[in-house]
């Protein structure tokens, strides 16, 4: 299991999270499309807890049939989690705009990447989010 913190407002260490899953997870094997895919939802996930979750945590763990990806932050909960599953919604500050971020497209694209998600969300509690990577049958 690796873990890693995400702090708030720290946009100049976004990604070293899922790049260093994406490291650690071509050291053990797995095949480069997984790796892939892994990739997308741990950085999509780094991204929403940065930018809507005020931080938080990112954990990945490796199990012999699958792959876990837990993203979890302490802000403001998501409302409406079919809306925020459409692709282009967001609700992103003109701010994070302007640095290139929030085109509504990280909860579609985890969604997209991983063999089932999970999304437990609370207002004013905060997001968990599970995405399982399942690895083929040998």
């Amino acid at each position: 299991m690796e873990e890693y913190a995400i702090l708030a407002g720290d946009f100049s260490a976004i990604g070293e999270a899922s790049t260093k899953f994406k490291a650690t997870l071509k050291m053990l094997g797995i095949p480069s499309d997984l790796v892939r895919r892994a990739s997308v939802i741990a950085y999509e996930a780094e991204m929403n807890a940065l930018i809507h979750g005020g931080g938080g945590v990112l954990r990945m763990t490796v199990y012999d049939d699958r792959l876990e990806i837990v993203a979890r932050d302490e802000g403001p909960g998501i409302p409406d989690v079919s809306l925020a599953m459409q692709e282009g919604y967001s609700t992103a500050t003109d701010e994070i705009r302007e640095l290139g971020f929030g085109a509504g497209m990280g909860l579609p694209n985890i969604d997209r990447n991983a063999d089932s998600l999970l999304i437990e969300t609370e207002i004013d509690k905060g997001t968990t989010l599970l995405a399982t990577v399942i690895f083929p049958s040998p």
